[in-house]
């Protein structure tokens, strides 16, 4: 842009012309003045204005011509910004050319809608001009980057902005709180950052409020009652969707009232603190509460009770205390999901009259006594579970033909060993089995197509993701509201004109840590083999202008479109392309066939063969290293893993540390796991990458962590492991996990532990040396099952003899050998020194180093072998210490720990020894079957792995030399 004095305006160079726009319109003189000084740009000038204007200026300026109003101009700067805009964007009038996207009434463009069209640049500030807009839609363009317009609020006619799955980033702009026809606002799903604009609580007719899945932060802005609006100024809203963020603070007195109309309150997955407010409970039209995943506190009120319509109330993973409330007047309530809290006593028989309930979870807390059912339960419930609690009790009621799941596995109703189990002591997931109706089509000769449920056409779908974020119902056992939901999607499409065949669903299942209900789903076009971008456009829209209304049950929903790249390249589809070549040459069209499907032929075999062989194309030239050795890994390039890891968002983050960062991610196939993606001071020669993925393919052992995969593409290079949602050991042990360690419980993690270094010293092919032994590098799966984590400081045993010394100590403060400290010879037995560490760092429940004091100097001065239990019982972590008369072993296993830390390498056991012995002591304690100290590593070591944790990836930092024991 340049600024034209003379003209009070403005001069944007698009293309080819160069367009003038003034603030007001010029006079004679002014325009003839400013030909008069030459100062013209470019072969044509184009001014905005009216036709009869046009006419006039035309007379005077023969090169001059003609663009109807300014809002063009806005769609040209939008173009330009784009790197690859919509392929039939040409001509300057897209309301006569029919630009893809947009819509104009008289000339004004009124609607642009975008949705999933592989934009990617930024959106101008001319986006602003268009004062007639109505619709702004850009769902699902990820490359979509940079801030919001600051003047977006001079849109005054929007009624709907619809940004979901993009990646604008930036503070929300305040001007946001003038758009004052605003009834859908959607910018969940991108990198948007800074607090909520409190100017959005003028929206007085605002319906839909979504901006979940950003990095937004801050407290929940509410009115002062004089000049400052907030939140609880919107009456009108439903929908308040501000999960997965980092809003903190307390949950305002002032935010809810008696007028509001909330139907859905999804704050789930945030930073609140506080207590639950008693305002809450005046909003009588909520049939959704999710406080889920904060650090709210107290007691839950009572007062809950007043919401005579909530169907779904979730509390999980909070810090509230106290008994179980009793919610009696829910008679609406579907599901109670108040896992990972720290609620006590027993459970009354009240908590399962409501005549709706279907699912109640309540593992992970410290209720205890007996389950009883009782006579007044709800006939709907079907899943109840009640795993990690203290139920001594089980009262079984007689139900012909019920279908009812009820799991009491770790509690002490449910023995350690028992052969076979009783059925509640088994842990069962409650997934949905459903798919669409198959058809008998057989398979399409490209991987990307398939054949419509209705026509075995094979064509190309639209994919994507259905995620239902409170459906009112639970299990997802019932296949006939499945089968529901893909009879409303078909008549949904088939009463309109959407170029849609039908739709199929499949692959149901929960997301374990959101707990949203996530559906694949599949968009067939009719009579054709592919959409056009107008088509795509307008079924993505549907979706996120919530247009489609699912049946009540499913609650509100958003769909994440995956990219969709197989648009018609001409006017003629294939179809009539081979038709014209059959008529000109068959012999040709024989040609044709067979070239493609030779081609076909050769690109399956190589993608075969990259599954044998990941690094089948690996460059040695370019690397100067042969190719690695693998053992059942998979090589992925970047596009699939940013796509697993929904494109590296802040909400897949994980943890990490020197190294890089840590994605949670899917896929395709459901599968949840774990990315380690190098950041680029970290990234390491083709050489060392090899390397580390050799030694890490070789691993094999049920407490050692499996490798699933690796990418090493794009100059990136990430190391991909299952996913495991209970962290690490040092997450349980401090109480974020909220997974609570009995006696027993403790004891299992030191043996599981045991054995995976075991495994790593004198079974991996070749011998490892872990070298950062430590609580936060053990993590512990559903079953709570041991796994050794973190394999980045690791050294191969024979490199280690042969080099005798490092070049540098690594390690952690607090679990390093003093012996490799000093010398700087690493041996085996620095393992089983952080290992006697991590026994100790059971019992007390504290990081080895607190306030200056050592676990290791403190155990040694405190305890009395003469006494019971050594005397240390002020040093025991307190979930322990209560049960002190049934700490079976105990002292047995002091003396192991402090054999393992001993300073003196050689007078340290082997981790086989260690094993050995604590084997010895829980059979000989009576907690484990004789049987099991009988298994041999090779048995042991058939199992899967997994990496997952806040911790469990990091670097850990060298230590200057210095005194290595505090004092």
């Amino acid at each position: 842009m340049i600024t034209d004095p003379h003209l009070g305006g403005c001069i944007f160079l698009i293309q080819d012309y160069v367009i003038t726009c003034a603030d007001h319109m010029l006079s004679l003189n002014d325009f003839n003045f400013r030909y008069s000084q030459k100062q013209r740009i470019g072969e044509k000038e184009i001014l905005c204005g009216s036709q009869d204007e046009f006419k006039n200026w035309s007379l005077y300026a023969p090169n001059l011509a003609f663009l109807p109003n300014l809002f063009f101009i806005a769609l040209q700067a939008l173009k330009s910004s784009l790197t690859m805009p919509p392929r039939n964007w040409k001509g300057f009038d897209p309301c006569v050319n029919k630009w893809v996207g947009i819509s104009c009434n008289n000339d004004r463009i009124v609607n642009i809608s975008l949705g999933n069209l592989n934009l990617e640049g930024k959106l101008p500030a001319y986006i602003t001009t268009l004062t007639e807009l109505q619709t702004l839609d850009l769902t699902s363009n990820p490359n979509l980057t940079g801030p919001l317009p600051p003047n977006i609020g001079n849109l005054k006619k929007l009624t709907n902005l619809n940004l979901m799955g993009c990646g604008f980033s930036g503070q929300i702009p305040e001007s946001i709180g003038s758009l004052e026809q605003l009834i859908t606002l959607s910018l969940n799903s991108n990198k948007f950052n800074g607090t909520i604009p409190a100017s959005i609580g003028q929206l007085s007719k605002l319906y839909w409020f979504d901006i979940a899945d950003n990095q937004i932060e801050g407290k929940l802005p509410v009115s002062d009652g004089a000049s400052l609006p907030g939140l609880d100024m919107l009456l009108e809203t439903k929908h308040f969707h501000f999960g997965k963020n980092k809003l903190s603070g307390d949950i305002p007195e002032k935010l809810f009232s008696a007028n509001m109309t909330l139907k859905h309150l999804l704050f789930d997955g945030n930073l609140l603190t506080g207590e639950i407010p008693q305002s809450l409970s005046l909003v009588k039209t909520l049939t959704v509460l999710r406080l889920d995943r904060n650090r709210l506190s107290g007691e839950i009120p009572s007062s809950l009770n007043n919401l005579t319509n909530l169907q779904e109330l979730y509390l999980s993973d909070n810090k509230f205390t106290g008994s179980l409330p009793i919610l009696t007047s829910l008679t609406s309530l579907s599901t109670l999901r108040m896992e990972g809290l720290q609620l006590q006593g027993p459970i009354p028989t009240s908590l399962f009259t409501p005549t709706q309930l279907q699912t109640v979870i309540l593992k992970r807390n410290w209720l205890n006594e007996t389950l009883d059912f009782g006579t007044n339960k709800s006939q709907q419930l079907d899943f109840v579970d009640l795993q990690y609690n203290d139920i001594t009790e089980y009262k079984q009621s007689v139900n012909k033909g019920s279908s009812r799941i009820v799991i009491l596995a770790n509690n002490p109703v449910c023995p350690e060993v028992g052969n076979p189990p009783d059925e509640y002591c088994k842990v069962v997931k409650h997934n949905s089995s459903y798919s669409s109706p198959l058809n008998t089509c057989g398979v399409c000769g490209d991987e990307d197509m398939e054949p419509t449920p209705t026509t075995c056409r094979c064509v190309y779908p639209i994919t994507g993701t259905l995620t239902f974020r409170s459906p009112s119902f639970s299990g997802y056992s019932n296949n006939n509201t499945f089968e529901m939901l893909r009879l409303n999607l078909t008549d949904f499409f088939n009463k309109k004109s959407y170029q849609v065949d039908s739709v199929a669903i499949r692959n149901i299942r929960e997301d374990e840590n959101d707990h949203y209900l996530l559906i694949d789903l599949s968009v067939f076009p009719y009579k054709t083999e592919r959409f056009n971008e107008t088509g795509m456009s307008s079924v993505i829209s549907r979706f996120s202008t919530q247009t489609y209304k699912p049946p009540p049950m499913f609650g509100p929903y958003i769909f994440k479109a995956n990219e969709y790249n197989k648009f018609p390249t001409g006017g003629s589809n294939s179809s009539h392309i081979i038709g014209a070549i059959l008529g000109s040459s068959v012999f040709l069209l024989m040609l044709m066939i067979a070239g493609i499907y030779a081609l076909k032929q050769k690109r399956r075999a190589e993608r075969a063969n990259e599954q044998i062989n990941p690094f089948a194309k690996w460059d040695v030239n370019q690397n100067s290293v042969d190719a690695p050795q693998l053992m059942g890994t998979k090589a992925f390039t970047f596009e699939e893993m940013r796509k697993c890891a929904n494109n590296f968002s802040v909400a897949n983050d994980v943890g990490g540390g020197g190294y890089g960062q840590v994605y949670k991610g899917i896929l395709p196939n459901g599968q949840l796991i774990a990315i380690k993606r190098a950041q680029p001071g970290s990234l390491q020669g083709a050489l060392e990458f090899k390397t580390e993925i050799e030694l890490l393919s070789r691993v094999h052992h049920k407490n050692v962590v499996k490798l699933l995969g690796f990418c090493f593409d794009r100059g990136e290079q990430m190391l991909v492991y299952e996913y495991i949602p209970n962290g690490s050991l040092r997450d349980s042990l401090s109480g974020k996990s909220g997974i609570r360690l009995d006696w027993t419980r403790r004891l299992r993690i030191a043996l599981g532990s045991g054995k995976g270094l075991a495994y790593l010293h004198e079974l991996a092919d070749p011998p490892i040396i872990h070298r950062d032994v430590k609580s936060s590098n053990i993590l512990l799966d559903e079953r709570l099952n041991a796994k050794v984590a973190d394999f980045g400081l690791s050294q191969l045993v024979e490199d280690a003899e042969k080099a005798n010394v490092t070049a540098q100590v690594k390690g952690t403060m607090g679990y390093l050998d003093p012996e490799y400290y000093m010398t700087n010879q690493l041996t085996e037995k620095s393992d089983v020194y952080g290992f006697g560490v991590v026994m100790l760092e059971l019992l007390t429940g504290k990081i080895p180093i607190e306030n200056g004091k050592y676990v290791v100097k403190e155990m040694k001065m405190k305890m009395n072998k003469s006494k019971n239990l050594y005397d240390l019982q002020e040093l025991l972590d307190t979930s322990i210490s209560t049960a002190s008369k049934n700490l079976k072993g105990f002292e047995k296993y002091v003396d192991l720990a402090l054999r393992c830390v001993d300073p003196e390498g050689v007078k340290r056991p082997s981790m086989n020894e260690a094993v050995k012995e604590i084997e010895n002591i829980m059979q000989h304690a009576g907690l484990v079957d004789s049987s099991a100290s009988s298994r041999t590593y090779d048995e042991e070591s058939k199992g899967s792995g997994d990496l997952y944790g806040n911790n469990s990836f990091e670097y850990s930092a060298s230590f200057p030399t210095a005194n290595l024991e505090p004092q």
